[in-house]
């Protein structure tokens, strides 16, 4: 699909919460982080509850990108303090009051709509709403993977550059640990996330 047809066929809106709209994102979140890096084997109604607890707090956005009717995309972001302890925890240990930060929790798009600018309409939309809700800084977590890992795609894209060109930077002080199973696995595993922030003051 070309950039012209992207924008005339693709909408990118903030959309309501009902529990069919959650269960169809659920669906294509289980479907994106399946593939590298995550390699996730999860349930549909665990991502369908996630999301509902994620998107709880009034400030949060659900922003969903579609192709006529179909989701292809989506990415969601909410206000830290309201995080678990496994994500305000490593900022807190670093002297960073969470109650400043938006927390960015995934933007997910199916391969072949990627290229096309959607993940900066992400990422435009989510900053927007946290300046809105009075965030100076805005965060997200990356998994962590070995160079080595069998897994691996020989042509993965790297997107540590994209992160950087919106005024991103991994911060050496802030990482987590979360658990989830992969495709294979006969059990959950550590794995370890490291966050990413921004100052919404550079624009």
């Amino acid at each position: 699909m070309t950039q012209a047809a992207a924008d005339a066929a693709i909408t990118v809106e903030r959309i309501g919460r009902d529990a069919a709209t959650l269960r169809a994102l659920a669906t294509l979140r289980m479907t994106v982080f399946r593939s590298w890096p995550y390699l996730y084997d999860g349930s549909l109604d665990y991502e369908a509850a996630y999301l509902d607890e994620f998107l709880r707090d009034q400030a949060a956005v659900l922003i969903v990108a579609r192709l006529g009717d179909i989701p292809v995309g989506m990415a969601t972001a909410s206000p830290m303090a309201g995080q678990s302890d496994a994500v305000t925890a490593p900022f807190l240990a670093a002297g960073l009051d969470p109650a400043t930060f938006f927390y960015f929790g995934e933007s997910v798009l199916l391969p072949q709509f990627r290229g096309l600018g959607i993940g900066h309409r992400f990422f435009d939309l989510r900053e927007a709403a946290a300046r809105a809700a009075g965030a100076t800084g805005a965060t997200f977590a990356a998994v962590e993977r070995d160079p080595d890992h069998p897994a691996r795609p020989h042509d993965v894209r790297d997107l540590a550059p994209f992160w950087e060109r919106r005024g991103y930077r991994a911060d050496p002080r802030l990482m987590m640990t979360l658990r989830w199973k992969e495709r294979g696995a006969p059990q959950e595993s550590d794995h370890r996330m490291r966050f990413w922030r921004k100052s919404l003051a550079e624009g």
